[in-house]
């Protein structure tokens, strides 16, 4: 048995991989498969509407926002936002917490002024700075709501009187949180809501207002929102994968039961981590991220034994990022609560073996 702690591209559920292996040979019965039909045919734009209309159910959010299911990673989203959202000389409000929201801060430098008010740099961004102000010229605040990388998340947002942007790639649908008091929120869907190719942003409509500056049309969110997501050809397979992903957290129990499921997870993992001197993890406690837990052994040697253990029992993924090394265990919402059983075991038995 493989168990898979990828962060990204990262597990599915079972039943998803089935429905998409019988769609990719013959969908709903049509003769064809779901990556043949065309994106505006009448076989496909009802999974599109589908899956928009999952999103805002699941976030509780009403006519007010739209969804969009667009290509490019959250990596496009740096550049995108700030696009769309700064016209010339405007600034806005960046949190460094980590890698990602420090390459988006980095983009958006690009269109605007970028205020970083606040960083948790000075610690290898082991926490969350949550002592910050945010001033009113800024156009909207930017964050990173769990930090892949790094294994910190946010567990309460700011209240700020500027508009508030988040990332949620790696945390989105694992949790209920007060979706409406953002006015912008993208995801890449790899971690908890699908396959790489496709990124969903939900976006306040009133948020988005006219702009001196020219915005290229492929790269305009209100030319994509008239469109329905379908201006250009989307990425179908990906799309179709989320909406099945998106069935099964609604049937599953929807955001309450992810949450639950998260949290018995991460308690399990972090709970061994803490009862076992043998692994150090450096992140606040109060900030640990429920998705992705980052840890150490010091001696780098018994540190290499151990990842090659975790491969010889099935256990992939489990190196930590290319910039912070260690080992990360990536908890998403299709993860089973087993796989987590089998790592606590092995780092148990690793611990006495190597103690």
């Amino acid at each position: 048995m493989k168990h898979n702690f990828n962060s990204g591209p990262s597990v599915l559920p079972k039943v998803v991989l089935e429905q998409t292996a019988q769609a990719l040979i013959d969908f709903n019965g049509i003769g064809l498969s779901i990556a043949e039909v065309g994106h505006r045919s009448p076989w496909f734009v009802p999974v599109m509407e589908e899956a928009r209309a999952i999103v805002k159910e699941l976030m509780q959010l009403d006519d007010s926002y739209e969804v969009l299911f667009l290509q490019g990673g959250a990596t496009t989203q740096f550049m995108q936002v700030p696009m769309n959202l700064l016209d010339n000389n405007q600034s806005a409000a960046y949190c460094d917490d980590g890698v990602w929201g420090s390459k988006a801060a980095k983009e958006a430098s690009l269109f605007g002024k970028v205020n970083v008010v606040a960083s948790s740099k000075d610690k290898n961004y082991t926490y969350i700075n949550k002592d910050f102000a945010i001033g009113a010229e800024n156009k909207y605040l930017h964050l990173t709501s769990n930090n892949t990388v790094e294994g910190t998340q946010w567990f309460s947002f700011p209240e700020t009187e500027v508009p508030l942007i988040a990332d949620m790639s790696s945390d989105i649908f694992s949790r209920e949180i007060p979706f409406n008091k953002f006015s912008l929120i993208y995801a890449g869907a790899q971690k908890n809501m699908g396959a790489a190719g496709v990124t969903v942003v939900v976006v306040k409509k009133d948020f988005l207002q006219n702009l001196q500056r020219t915005v290229p049309t492929i790269m305009d969110y209100r030319k994509h929102i008239d469109a329905g997501s379908l201006m250009n050809t989307p990425p179908v397979l990906a799309v179709y994968i989320a909406l099945l992903t998106l069935r099964w957290i609604k049937k599953e129990g929807g955001l309450k039961e992810m949450e639950r499921r998260s949290l018995q997870k991460s308690t399990l993992l972090y709970n061994t981590i803490d009862s076992l001197p043998f692994f150090k993890t450096y992140v606040a406690k109060e900030d640990r991220s429920r998705m992705n837990a980052v840890f150490f052994i010091e001696d780098e040697a018994l540190q290499n034994k151990f990842l090659d253990e975790c491969k010889e029992n099935g256990m992939v993924g489990v190196k930590g990022y290319r910039t912070v090394g260690g080992i990360r265990v990536s908890m998403y919402n299709a993860l089973a609560l087993e796989s987590v059983k089998a790592i606590c075991n092995l780092m148990k038995e690793f611990a006495a073996n190597n103690g």
